[in-house]
This record gives structure tokens, C-alpha cells and sequence, in this order.
């Protein structure tokens, strides 16, 4: 499972994460390849090395053909922003991300503005380089198969900031109500430091926030910011591999008696007998956009006989809080129960094999240094089989006569 690791030390915006991502290791042409796929504008992106206050990174550079006048007060829907990436043919993971982004983005604007976030009308985000930032960022992850993300604690800024509707503090209102639940730094310095855009990849797709630790480094990025400060204004992005914390007496990392380690994670639930199907299903899709680890319904009978579902939520402890505001905003309970459980898992590899369907990805499970089982990812099996016009398990069964005997 491959790991990053934001350091947020001057903060964070999309440009940032998207040109640290690249000098990660991240292939431009391939992000360039499915951005040029969208019914979106002309543009041409590319990368130049600048120094910041004395560490080199990579600055992004795009420059968009728009018929608009000023790009960055290009007004788009939420909701054609969401359709668009619906009907892409981005790989399954980046529309999710990318999705989530969008969403999380829109449910603060429309709080903001006292609309509904399906209406809300993005004024900076909606502008053509905030669109290709996030976009490109889920590319940039896809490309690097990134599984699981964490970052450092993020400096807002303090000051003033010019945006659409006017001169406002700093943090802005959207980033402000997006960094709700995010850990700050004590470390600070005036100007906008952490963007909507910034703020929101974090919201959405960071499962954990803390000083790295437990982890070996494998791999360093730096993205460049567009100001210069007395501070090197750069994102650091690290490729990075856990390691057994030594020492460490959380329950999170506890190992029961055959040295396997253990980690604790919430389990929501709440009976319903009062909600419609279609409510379920939207529910379900805003509690995994928040990082739920599972979501699954269970039929029961409630008082006076009543048919009614038993919805489960299982979350990270860092997630949770996000998880049981869903239910208690987007279900008709009156309550949920958590209870924190521990669970021990297998170590899991993600390796990707050649087929004569094209590149399918395997998930591999190992107890120790045995393989117990590898299962081809869904999505990627789904997505060859269309391509070829194949049956899907005519692909599926020739990602497994193709995969490798260990997840090496």
C-alpha cells in the first residue's frame, strides 16, 4: 500500500500539490493525457524549477485559452462540474477523489451563500486552473498509485485576501469552514497560506494528520508556491513506507500475541425505519467521500413490527466525527451508537500486472510473509472488459493467470 505524506509547511493550494506531485515522481503527460479528454477549455501545462528562499521546486505553469475575459472570475455550476466528471472517462479512483473535492467545496460555498450546493457557483475554484489543479492532483495520485494520504498540521495565514465578492480575512470563509477539524499549526506568517483548494484536498483526502512519525521516507517532492515569503514558500510531498512504531502503547498499534499489529476504529450505527432508498444511497455516497472505511445495510425489525434498516458505518478514529455528522445531517435517526473496536488486518500490497486486456491492478493479502489470497481491483477489470468487449470474467480470470506468485 503506498503511502504520502503532506508537509504543509507554508501551507497548501492545489498548484502546490500538483507540482509536488510531479517532482514526486508523478508523469505530467499522463495527467495532461486524460485532462485533454474533458470538454474543457484549451491549455497547456508544464513545470519550471524556481528556488525558494534556497530549496529548489517545481512551479506549475498553465496557461488556459478561455473566452472569458478574466479567467478567475469564470463562473461554473457545481453541478456541471460534477456531471463533467461523471461522464469522463477518468479512471474510476480520480473521479471519486475528484468528486469529493468538488462536493466539499460546494457544501461550504452554498453554506456561505445560503444556497443549495448543487447550485452554488464556484467563483475562484470554478475558474479554469482550479479545475485542472484538482483534477490533475487525483491524476497525479493515480499515476503515483497513491492508497492512502496523511499530512502535517497547516498553516491558514492571518491577514486580508482580494477574492470575488470582496476584501476578506484571511483564512477566507470557504477555507475556514473547510479546515473545520483540521489540526493548524502553531507556525504561522501573513498571507493566504492555505487556499479553498488546499484546504479542501485535505478535508477530503487526508485519513490522518500528525508530525511523521513511524514512517521511513522513500521518496521527496517539492511544489512551489506563487509568493515569496521570508520562509521557503513549498509544499513537500513524501513517498513514504510505515514502520512499527517502537515503543508505542496506543491501541491503534498494539500487537496481540503472534506480533501482528492491531488498529482501533469506530463503528456507527443507527436503525431507521422512516427513509427512502434514494436517501440511503446518497448517504452512503457522502459518508465514504468522507473517508469511511465501510458503509453497509442490514435488514431488521424495529418496534411494532416495523421493517427498517440498520445502517453501519466503520471510520478511522480520525474520520469518525466527519461520519456520524453525515448520519445525524443526512438520515432521519435521531441518534447513532459508536463503539471503538479493534481489528487485525492482513498486510495488503497493490501491484499491477500485465494482461492481454491491457494493466489491471491486483490486490495482494500476506499473513507474515505468506500470500493468502490476491483479488483483481473491480474497477479496472469492469473498465478492461468494456474496452475489449469481453465478458468481465473472462478478464478477471486472465489478471490472475498473468499475476506474480508474491506482491513483489
Amino acid at each position: 500500500m503506498k503511502t504520502l505524506y503532506l508537509d504543509c509547511i507554508s501551507g497548501i493550494s492545489g498548484d502546490m500539490t500538483l507540482a509536488a506531485l510531479i517532482d514526486l515522481g508523478a508523469d505530467l503527460s499522463y495527467i495532461e493525457k486524460h485532462l485533454r479528454e474533458l470538454p474543457i477549455d484549451s491549455f497547456e501545462m508544464w513545470t519550471e524549477t524556481v528556488v525558494k528562499r534556497g530549496i529548489a521546486a517545481r512551479k506549475l505553469r498553465l496557461r488556459v485559452e478561455e473566452p472569458c475575459e478574466d479567467r478567475h472570475h469564470h463562473h461554473r455550476r457545481a453541478a456541471d462540474i460534477l456531471a463533467m466528471i461523471d461522464r469522463s472517462g477518468l479512471p474510476p479512483r480520480v473521479k471519486r477523489r475528484s468528486r469529493a473535492i468538488f462536493r466539499a467545496i460546494a457544501e461550504v460555498e452554498g453554506k456561505i451563500h445560503g444556497t443549495g450546493p448543487e447550485e452554488v457557483h464556484f467563483h475562484e475554484v470554478g475558474a479554469m486552473d482550479s479545475i485542472l489543479d484538482i483534477i490533475g492532483v487525483c491524476l497525479a495520485l493515480e499515476s503515483l498509485a497513491i492508497d492512502e494520504v496523511y499530512a502535517s498540521p497547516v498553516p491558514a495565514g492571518y491577514g486580508k485576501v482580494r477574492m470575488a465578492h470582496g476584501l476578506y480575512p484571511v483564512p477566507a470563509p470557504a477555507t475556514a469552514e473547510l479546515l473545520a477539524g483540521v489540526p493548524l499549526s502553531d507556525w504561522n506568517a501573513e498571507g493566504e497560506l492555505t487556499t479553498p483548494t488546499g484546504a479542501a484536498i485535505l478535508k477530503t483526502l487526508v485519513k490522518g494528520f500528525g508530525p511523521l512519525r513511524s514512517m521511513t521516507i522513500e521518496r521527496i517532492g517539492y511544489g512551489a508556491g506563487e509568493r515569496d515569503f521570508d520562509h521557503p514558500n513549498v509544499l513537500r510531498a513524501m513517498l513514504v513506507r510505515k514502520t512499527p512504531c517502537q515503543g508505542c502503547k496506543d491501541v491503534s498499534e498494539a500487537a496481540d500475541s503472534s506480533g501482528e499489529s492491531r488498529e482501533a476504529i469506530a463503528v456507527l450505527e443507527a436503525q431507521l425505519d422512516d427513509i427512502t432508498g434514494e436517501a440511503l444511497g446518497y448517504a452512503m455516497d457522502r459518508l465514504f467521500a468522507s473517508g469511511a472505511l465501510d458503509v453497509f445495510y442490514t435488514p431488521v425489525y424495529m418496534k411494532k413490527n416495523r421493517p427498517g434498516t440498520l445502517l453501519t458505518v466503520l471510520a478511522s478514529p480520525e474520520t469518525a466525527d466527519r461520519c456520524e455528522r453525515i448520519l445525524l445531517l443526512e438520515t432521519t435517526t435521531l441518534g447513532v451508537r459508536r463503539a471503538t473496536w479493534t481489528r487485525r488486518k492482513l498486510e495488503r500490497r497493490l501491484v499491477s500486472v500485465e494482461t492481454p486486456y491491457g494493466a489491471v491492478r491486483l490486490k495482494q493479502a500476506f499473513l507474515g510473509e505468506n500470500l493468502v489470497r490476491q483479488t483483481p481491483e473491480y474497477e479496472d477489470v469492469a473498465e478492461a472488459a468494456r474496452r475489449a468487449g469481453v465478458p468481465f470474467h473472462q478478464v478477471y480470470q486472465a489478471t490472475l493467470n498473468s499475476c506474480p506468485a508474491r506482491g513483489e
